[in-house]
């Protein structure tokens, strides 16, 4: 427990260390003043009105590796609450899916700014009808996995060894409602509340045979029973106190700027939780415009962000994991959930460049990416975060559908240690 309390003292220090000193660079850049509000510093968007719904609506035909190829309807939408001059634009994005391994997915994502730039308000709706492979807890070599083929444990009195492939497939309904509403409190702070719930239903563990000769103990099986959870479902259902810095000068498609998020979430069981426990989120975003003045400029961006358990246990699929952020966009190079711990931390880094315009003049892009996730893993085997790197990389291609907007659809390749490579088709940059 201490050496746990000494990790995330170490992560949130040197988060809030790069976050405090480039929003100090940022204050000292554009001299805002209680009196001159943040909005001030928005760049005038020619030909944007307020009030007015930009809609791109686009056939669903896409692909990634937890869902395979993904058809539907599904539409991006911007809006300006208030005078594009001093009022950031909100995007939201809405999907509805089928997939060609049997997945429904209904999915809305928002971020939305009212005039001003006065409060932030950030969504994420889903259902889905959906699988996912699973591969224990922790980054390492799978010796050090929760439960691994020929590793011994003890599981109501006797003895279990793992006779699985590392790979265990999941399937479940998932609900998911996030919403938070944050204050401008000053410049671009933002401070504010939210509500977040997670439930699973109809769990259904693939590999998990109890009736075999020689039992098959899942990694989830295990930790549930550990745990104290129902392995069929449960539900995470908890409050939020968030404080946000944004300056980035577009949601969707951001060429400078700079956005933090620092989230704590307590899960009670009076709102609904299994068990009550807590946990952290600290993100932050860096963006550096390489090419002023410039129509479509190119940018060099960075993201890192940690995920936390602070204290209680939550269930196994709502632990840390790959591909968790609000647009499942992290982890390029592998599958949603590949690695999953107590905590989990991750870094990346993309350099973003106009190549040219297409004869119909559609701007097209060009990206490069590297990446690196962490996670640990408490209880059977114990693997500290940082201890084991699991590195990643990508190139795509961004076809830019609203040039008022920014908006564009990406293809993304991506590749990541012992052989995972993973294709991506997707709305939007990657954050």
């Amino acid at each position: 427990m201490e050496h746990k309390i000494n990790t995330l003292k170490k992560i949130a220090t040197i988060f809030l260390t790069i976050g405090i000193s480039q929003s100090a660079m940022a204050a000292e850049e554009n001299s805002v003043t209680d009196k001159q509000p943040a909005t001030e510093k928005v760049a005038v968007n020619s030909g944007l009105e307020a009030n007015k719904l930009y809609l791109t609506p686009i056939p669903v035909i896409g692909y990634n590796p937890a869902n395979g190829t993904i058809y539907g309807v599904g539409a991006s939408a911007s809006y300006y609450f208030g005078d594009p001059k001093t009022t950031k634009v909100s995007n939201m994005i809405a999907g509805l899916a089928k997939t060609s391994l049997g997945q429904s997915i209904f999915l809305f994502k928002s971020t939305g700014f009212t005039a001003n730039n006065d409060w932030a308000l950030l969504g994420d709706w889903r259902y889905l009808d959906t699988s996912q492979p699973t591969y224990g807890l922790g980054t390492g070599p799978d010796s050090s996995k929760l439960v691994t083929s020929g590793q011994e444990f003890e599981f109501d009195g006797d003895i279990f060894s793992g006779t699985y492939d590392k790979t265990q497939m999941m399937e479940f309904k998932y609900y998911r409602f996030y919403e938070t509403a944050l204050k401008r409190i000053h410049g671009d702070w933002y401070v504010g509340l939210g509500y977040h719930l997670d439930l699973y239903k109809d769990i259904q563990d693939n590999m998990l045979d109890l009736n075999a000769e020689e039992k098959v103990i899942t990694s989830h099986y295990s930790y549930s029973q550990l745990n104290g959870f129902d392995p069929t479902g449960y539900t995470l259902s908890g409050l939020s106190l968030n404080v946000m810095f944004d300056s980035r000068d577009n949601a969707i498609n951001p060429a400078k700027g700079q956005y933090a998020l620092a989230t704590y979430r307590y899960n009670a069981e009076f709102l609904g939780s299994d068990q009550k426990s807590s946990s952290l989120w600290l993100e932050y975003r860096k963006f550096h415009n390489l090419t002023p003045g410039k129509k479509y400029p190119d940018v060099l961006a960075f993201w890192a962000y940690g995920n936390f358990i602070t204290s209680g246990d939550v269930p196994y699929m709502t632990l840390p994991a790959t591909g968790y952020d609000q647009y499942a966009r992290s982890g390029t190079g592998y599958v949603q959930g590949r690695f999953r711990g107590q905590d989990y931390a991750y870094v990346g880094v993309e350099y973003r460049k106009h190549l040219f315009n297409m004869w119909w003049d559609v701007p097209v892009g060009g990206v490069v990416q590297v990446n690196a996730s962490t996670a640990s893993a408490t209880g059977l085997n114990d693997i500290n975060l940082g201890q084991y790197i699991k590195p990643g990389y990508g190139i795509g291609l961004r076809f830019m559908l609203d040039k008022k907007t920014g908006t564009n659809v990406g293809i993304d390749f991506g590749r990541g240690a012992d052989g995972a490579s993973a294709m991506y088709v997707r709305l939007n940059e990657n954050f």
